[in-house]
């Protein structure tokens, strides 16, 4: 393996997944060196020593004040968002309204009755629901990136969307619609959790056994599977054209119908997909090194990658579920904020989190306010940002794989 000090080594894209080699080390190459599995180690005493002779630590960072400053930039966009719309509220009266919501405080506001309603159960439900899916995409697409090692993986590019937004279809058109229950467990959910699952799958094994799991042959595997799930979304559409408007609002993504109940919906398995993803942050970095590598530290690389594509999977099939097929976060965000905050994923799963919540509300404020009194569907926001993007990050990766 070489090691990273070399005057040798290329120089590759710091938008790579995986961990960050000290600044020393970087400035012998030039500043921003990628975290390159075969070029870096985890900023772990034991991990470090084992993979390379010499010591290589993560970059000093300030993760306290990186992520005060995300949470700041999604206050903000909340916010921001809370004030936008046909019916004007004022700015004070709407910042403390917000916050006598919080625990522990109570603020007499100036909103009248009508602005309290509109406030609390048309814009909030709204905000927090959007903040809530952004939040899932954003880390979902960080994981997939990190469990394979590819920076163009995300819940639209290896099958997860549209596996998720295909069960949710059956669901929707043969299974009772949004309100049937399995188990108590809403039957949308649940369907779009074996989908994103099964696409995922899918695109993993197809990519694997055409084109050896590389980059380009696991997008390529991904974009057949999206392709043949559409013709089989298409097909049930047109066997059942009274349930053709309700697809199509998934297709496109909406939060037009958010209410409170739709966010009671998502929370719980918001909240376990998460700290599941979250608790295998130190294990994303291990997998960084490679399988070999991982094993003789004492991970289970199989393993751990089916626990955290289920994890990322199921916070896929909660925004599917609740807000239908909204591309390019997961692809996005997880870029943007490895920019400011390097590759390791201790900081770059949280950072994700609130980064991709603040993304989605301000793309669904510009949703609904372009074109006001009509409304935007919010994937259509999204794919304006995020379609130019993903050409970047494809000739950036390119160029690497040179």
């Amino acid at each position: 393996m070489p090691e990273t000090g070399s005057a040798s080594t290329t120089e590759v894209d710091a938008s790579a997944p995986g961990p960050v080699p000290d600044s020393a080390a970087a400035g012998e190459l030039g500043g921003d060196l990628s975290a390159n599995p075969d070029r870096s180690a985890i900023d772990d005493p034991a991990t470090t020593s084992a993979a390379s002779p010499r010591r290589l630590t993560r970059r000093p960072a300030r993760p306290t004040i990186a992520l005060l400053a995300a949470t700041a930039v999604l206050l903000l966009a909340v916010l921001v968002s809370s004030l936008g719309g046909a019916a004007g509220l004022p700015v004070l009266g709407t910042t403390e309204a917000l916050l006598d919501k919080l625990p522990f405080v109570d603020i007499h506001t100036g909103l009248g009755p009508v602005q309290l309603s509109v406030l609390n159960e048309i814009r909030l439900p709204r905000v927090v629901l959007a903040t809530l899916v952004g939040a899932l995409l954003a880390q979902a697409g960080a994981a997939y990136q990190g469990v394979f090692r590819n920076p163009l993986s995300d819940s639209g590019t290896i099958g997860a969307s549209a596996g998720a937004g295909m069960a949710a279809t059956l669901v929707i058109v043969y299974g009772g619609g949004p309100e049937h229950t399995v188990a108590g467990i809403g039957a949308v959910p649940l369907a779009a959790f074996v989908g994103a699952l099964g696409g995922v799958l899918a695109s993993y094994v197809l990519g694997t056994l055409v084109g050896r799991g590389g980059t380009a042959s696991l997008i390529l595997a991904g974009v057949a599977v999206s392709s043949f799930v559409g013709a089989v979304q298409t097909f049930v559409m047109q066997r059942s054209t009274a349930d053709v408007r309700q697809v199509y609002s998934w297709l496109f993504g909406s939060f037009a119908a958010s209410d409170w109940s739709l966010v009671r919906l998502a929370l719980p398995y918001a909240v376990i997909s998460v700290l599941i993803v979250s608790v295998h942050a130190r294990h994303l970095d291990v997998l960084a090194l490679g399988d070999d590598e991982a094993a003789t530290l004492g991970l289970h690389p199989v393993r751990t990658r089916l626990i955290v594509l289920a994890a990322a999977s199921l916070a896929t099939a909660t925004a599917v579920a609740v807000s239908g097929i909204i591309g390019f976060v997961g692809l996005v965000v997880p870029h943007v904020v490895r920019r400011v905050a390097g590759p390791g994923h201790r900081l770059l799963l949280p950072m994700s989190l609130l980064v991709g919540g603040a993304f989605l509300v301000l793309a669904d404020l510009l949703a609904r306010t372009a074109l006001a009194p009509a409304e935007l569907p919010i994937g259509v926001v999204t794919s304006f940002v995020g379609a130019p993007f993903f050409l970047v990050i494809l000739r950036a990766t390119r160029e690497r794989d040179r």
